[in-house]
């Protein structure tokens, strides 16, 4: 059994953090979101790993990621040179997935269970396909499925103006050598993709077996700021181990679940938990409320957070207004300017969102 993750694409709903990196290495409690996936898989007992990266963001994926040695696994990357569809990446990967089983899981997905119990019946099943759905409020925005009531998917639809379910794919798939047929007789989409749920269909079409689980517990697509943020907050919440390295004067004051890295200086501060951060920051004068993630060589002072996500090298300085449901980026820096007449001065890239009272 082997794994396809998809960490490639452009990231247009989290711009602009994702101009200048890969949408699935924004972390969530200074985690990367694909290395959840990766770390899932591994404890599935699926070792052989290809990840699916694109020229924009690729070497950076495996930069920070590499070989696969930190997770117990060993890791292929395979370059996509467009974003051509989620059947076109098993197309190119078929060189390194061979005639084997595998998972494709995309990799700005997290869930909740573990991949065990899907992984075991699509073994002592010996299906074509094993799809996890979930029951959504918005079904037209995802792939849906029509499926009996013992589970057998009927038909699958991408994106349909007129769903027939509510059931959404999730976006983690178990797959026979068998698809690799299925995607060689389908054409591209109106948007000119190879579309897995195209592929899919032909092996329904096929009567191969086709079958679904509902996944329970929560699932979470990192598209946009306001899920990022939510992911932020459930793993914080079930996730977060109490540790703290840093140094820490005896004005600060540390409640609940806290963790913070190595090197990191903590000043006159309130840090209220469940928050974590990273190794090498600088906090002084500053409230640190629940589900906020601070990531290395953060720099605030005076600052007064919470709900938020500070990413790497982040410089927060005297801004006297409290900060939530943020997400600040990679080197960004928020400062008070001290020049008179008092005015707003803002330099924003494309894409950016800024509300102010």
């Amino acid at each position: 059994m082997k794994a396809l993750i998809l960490s490639g694409g452009k990231g247009t709903r989290l711009r602009p953090l994702t101009y200048s990196g890969a949408k699935q290495l924004v972390p969530v409690a200074n985690k990367p979101i694909l290395w959840y996936g990766i770390e899932g898989i591994v404890a599935a007992g699926i070792t052989e790993i290809g990840i699916i990266i694109s020229p924009e963001t690729g070497e950076e994926v495996k930069s920070l990621t590499g070989n696969g040695d930190r997770f117990g696994a060993k890791i292929t990357y395979i370059l996509q040179e467009q974003p051509a569809g989620l059947a076109h990446a098993v197309k190119i990967a078929r060189p390194f997935l061979g005639d084997a089983p595998f998972i494709m899981y995309l990799g700005d997905n997290l869930i909740q269970r573990p991949l065990n119990p899907f992984l075991d019946k699509f073994k002592a099943e010996q299906l074509d396909a094993l799809i996890l759905l979930r029951p959504v409020a918005n079904p037209s925005a995802f792939g849906v499925a029509k499926v009996d009531e013992k589970g057998k998917v009927l038909a699958l639809v991408e994106k349909p103006k007129d769903p027939p379910s509510n059931l959404a794919l999730v976006g983690i798939y178990f797959f026979s050598p068998q698809i690799h047929e299925a995607i060689a007789n389908i054409q591209p989409s109106a948007r000119g993709e190879l579309e897995i749920t195209d592929a899919i269909q032909r092996l329904i079409d096929w009567e191969t077996s086709v079958e679904s689980c509902t996944l329970e517990g929560w699932w979470l697509d990192t598209g946009k700021k306001d899920d990022l943020l939510e992911a932020n907050r459930i793993i914080l919440d079930t996730q977060l181990e109490a540790q703290n390295h840093a140094e820490v004067d005896d004005k600060s004051q540390i409640i609940g679940r806290v963790q913070i890295g190595a090197g990191t200086k903590v000043i006159n501060s309130s840090i209220r938990g469940p928050v974590i951060i990273g190794e090498n920051c600088y906090l002084e004068n500053c409230f640190i409320g629940p589900y906020s993630s601070i990531a290395d060589r953060v720099k605030l002072i005076e600052a007064d957070l919470e709900h938020s996500v500070v990413l790497h090298s982040a410089q927060i300085i005297g801004i006297h207004q409290r900060l939530v449901d943020s997400v600040i980026g990679r080197r960004a820096q928020l400062t008070v300017a001290p020049r008179r007449p008092k005015a707003l001065r803002f330099m924003i890239g494309d894409d950016s969102q800024i509300e102010l009272p």
